[in-house]
């Protein structure tokens, strides 16, 4: 008779297996590069890897406690800024890395006991600065977007973009409130929230959302979905800024009119909706465009840039979006890029459409922004084609 099978317990899954290998990576470099390569003396090579393998055990626990099902705010706020420093100390060991084999190659070695320490002392300096930019209030920033079938009496029109406000652990009411201080400076016709609300329920982020009640706009205040919203209640979020005065573009349109000219604000769910599980939505561009005015100039909210492919079909005149960060923290940009399509600024997307990315108010995850300044986007429309 054989013996029985041992019972075995979870085989990890792909997903585990490579968020585990990158994350030893992104330990590993650091470590080889500012504590192994130098040849320090034996303690401070000691604690230089005793500090990493507390960090790489703290930064997983950190994690799961501030954004798994208890979703801790104290542990999410460690965990985040954790991995914003992590991914700085990658990034530069590896640059600096890559400058001393390239100067050694050149005949001019500085060396690893000179690479480390400068390594450091940039990382806390950029990581200071980066902090600094995240918490502040976004600059404007002022772009005029030529349509050619903009009527002249809409010529002139002043719309403010927000995106990526990410209202979560960190309190930001003040901030919240002082935006929205500068958002009113600007006296918008149309105020427009491309999505990436809050990261948290209702009940956790109304606070810190509540002073957009007070945004004040001529013709109108839309808002769509991103696709943080299907993390934190899609609905609730859907029905909160309702609550507040904003109009809720879930696949449908408003039509501004001066006189016989109309201009069309539409918007759609966020790309990853129709897979969220939330009943009703789905990104669905030919219902939020029905009954809309045959002619007329169309803009559209859609929180990825990547959505634009159906707009460019769509014959769409400008599509807004969010979503990228800017990149946040760089390099990490060149991967936002590569993933979207577009980065940020004003582009062309193909046929009439153009693509507006607002690089967003806010910042998600590490409280960083290296390279990649939040911002309020003015766009102001102007009659006549694109240059």
């Amino acid at each position: 008779m054989s013996a029985p099978a041992q019972r075995r317990g979870p085989v990890p899954g792909p997903f585990a297996l490579v968020a585990a290998t990158v994350l030893l990576l992104l330990y590993a470099v650091p470590w080889w590069v500012l504590v192994l390569a130098p040849g320090w003396p034996s303690w401070l090579f000691w604690a230089g890897t005793a500090l990493t393998v507390g960090a790489l055990a703290l930064l997983p626990l950190a994690m799961v406690r501030g954004h798994g099902r208890r979703a801790q705010d104290g542990w999410a706020v460690v965990g985040d800024t954790g991995l914003g420093v992590l991914w700085l100390l990658f990034s530069w060991s590896v640059i600096g890395g890559v400058l001393d084999l390239a100067l050694a190659v050149a005949g001019v070695p500085i060396g690893p006991r000179w690479v480390a320490p400068a390594v450091l002392i940039w990382v806390l300096a950029l990581g200071s600065w980066g902090m600094v930019q995240a918490r502040r209030v976004p600059r404007v920033r002022r772009t005029e977007i030529r349509l050619d079938r903009l009527d002249p009496a809409f010529d002139g029109v002043r719309i403010v973009l927000l995106a990526d406000t990410h209202y979560g652990p960190i309190d930001r009411a003040r901030w919240s409130a002082r935006m929205v201080e500068a958002v009113n400076r600007l006296h918008p016709d149309v105020v427009a929230h491309a999505g990436d609300l809050a990261d948290g329920s209702v009940a956790r982020r109304a606070v810190q959302v509540a002073p957009l009640g007070e945004v004040q706009a001529a013709l109108a205040r839309v808002y769509i979905t991103g696709n943080h919203e299907y993390f934190s209640g899609a609905q609730p979020w859907v029905e909160h800024m309702a609550g507040l005065g904003w109009s809720v573009l879930h696949n449908r349109h408003l039509t501004l009119t001066r006189g016989s000219a109309h201009l069309v604000l539409a918007g759609i769910d966020d790309r990853t909706a129709a897979g969220s599980g939330v009943p009703g939505h789905g990104a669905d561009l030919p219902a939020a465009l029905a009954g809309a005015p045959p002619q007329a100039p169309v803009v559209l909210l859609a929180h990825q840039p990547k959505q634009v492919s159906a707009a460019v079909a769509a014959g769409v005149d400008l599509q807004l979006s969010g979503h990228t960060h800017g990149g946040q923290i760089w390099p990490f940009h060149l991967i936002v890029r590569v993933e979207q399509g577009a980065l940020q600024g004003l582009s062309r997307a193909g046929g009439r459409t153009q693509l507006y990315t607002t690089r967003g108010a806010g910042f998600w995850g590490p409280p960083f922004r290296v390279f990649a300044p939040s911002e309020i986007s003015l766009l102001i429309l102007r009659a006549g084609a694109p240059a």
